[in-house]
């Protein structure tokens, strides 16, 4: 797991998901899933943390993400119509949560997280990636600190030829896993859509 330093405050929106010590998440795609949008996300240590469930019939890629109970969070959507590649999460009653929208970057993935974090303050955080995307770095984009860390693998052969993703991802003390994760979701899926 990459080392990474303590954010200074929490950030994020759900208490109960912001990590306690660097966590390293590893979010495994589906690969038997009808809509081909479905992740599984445990800790590194096997103990599951959330599942993600895309429709498979959605004209905005609407993926539903759960904590292990069931209990739906938000729904992470393709905006239909956008200059750059834009997704948003919405709750339970339709409130806009997050949005993450795409940047043009030369040589790489470099997407905009915005949000209001459980404080009430306004925050940004920015991914930017490497030209084939197997890393990106999550920096809080006021400060240029480190929030986390994705590292796309390929864990074996099978994985490379079936097109699964699997991403490693580590996670700074006091920063919204869920967050994260989704984050690193949107990135898979601007990835995928620029291959189709």
């Amino acid at each position: 797991m990459a080392q990474i330093a303590p954010y200074p405050q929490q950030i994020g929106l759900f208490a109960q998901f912001i990590a306690r010590q660097p966590e390293a998440l590893v979010l495994k795609e589906k690969v038997m899933s009808l809509s081909g949008d479905s992740f599984d996300i445990k800790l590194a240590n096997g103990q599951p943390v959330f599942q993600v469930k895309g429709e498979t019939f959605s004209l905005s890629n609407r993926q539903h993400f759960c904590d292990m109970s069931g209990t739906e969070l938000f729904v992470i959507r393709k905006k239909l119509i956008a200059l750059h590649t834009t997704y948003y999460a919405e709750d339970a009653n339709g409130n806009a949560l997050f949005e993450v929208k795409s940047k043009f970057n030369i040589g790489g993935t470099k997407m905009i997280c915005t949000f209001k974090s459980m404080s009430g303050k306004d925050e940004t955080l920015m991914v930017k990636g490497n030209f084939f995307d197997t890393k990106a770095d999550i920096t809080d984009e006021g400060t240029g600190q480190p929030v986390a860390t994705i590292d796309r693998k390929f864990f074996n052969a099978r994985e490379m030829f079936t097109g699964q993703d699997t991403y490693a991802v580590t996670v700074a003390p006091n920063v919204d896993m869920a967050i994260i994760a989704a984050m690193c979701i949107c990135m898979d899926d601007k990835k995928e859509q620029g291959q189709s």
